[in-house]
């Protein structure tokens, strides 16, 4: 018989029934085709086995209202915190329904939440190789949104700082 030579600190997070149920609620919030390449580069990470023990990527955020936006747009501005977004109500992709944005995190083996650079530069990969029209905030040359990734669509302005 196999035993895991892992530690319980070492086993891949797992969601709790409703961490699921809210990844779900976010992931339905997309587009077909960027949830479908989510899916897709989320069991590419889950399937190898190193990247699977570093941590569990998640949504974050996919649809924000106008309200929700202008908050994000006033932290480090108007409000204590580091400015993560550049754009107001109405103007991210985020704000359409269903959105072709969404942003990833990483659940890790303790229960905490990163937002690495160098793991959503990983995802970004798979991300990509899911489907070739999504882009990655962590490749724009101005302002790097790590965390974003959005799909390309028809509308005018292309993409752009989520």
């Amino acid at each position: 018989m196999f035993r895991s030579t892992l530690s319980p600190s070492r086993l891949p997070p797992e969601l709790t029934p409703k961490q699921a149920a809210v990844q779900a609620v976010r992931l339905a919030q997309a587009v077909p085709a960027l949830a479908a390449a989510y899916d897709e580069a989320l069991r590419r990470w889950l399937s190898d086995p190193t990247l699977r023990l570093v941590g569990r990527p998640i949504v974050t955020e996919c649809f924000r209202s106008v309200e929700r936006q202008n908050e994000l747009y006033a932290q480090g501005r108007t409000r204590p915190g580091i400015i993560v977004t550049y754009k107001r109500g109405g103007e991210s992709k985020h704000n359409l329904s269903p959105t072709p944005a969404l942003d990833v995190a990483f659940l890790l083996a303790d229960r905490s939440v990163s937002w690495s650079g160098l793991l959503l530069s990983k995802f970004a990969r798979l991300m990509k190789a899911a489907d070739t029209r999504v882009v990655w905030g962590g490749d724009w040359a101005a302002f790097k949104d790590r965390p974003h990734f959005e799909l390309l669509t028809a509308q005018k302005g292309g993409p752009g700082r989520g």
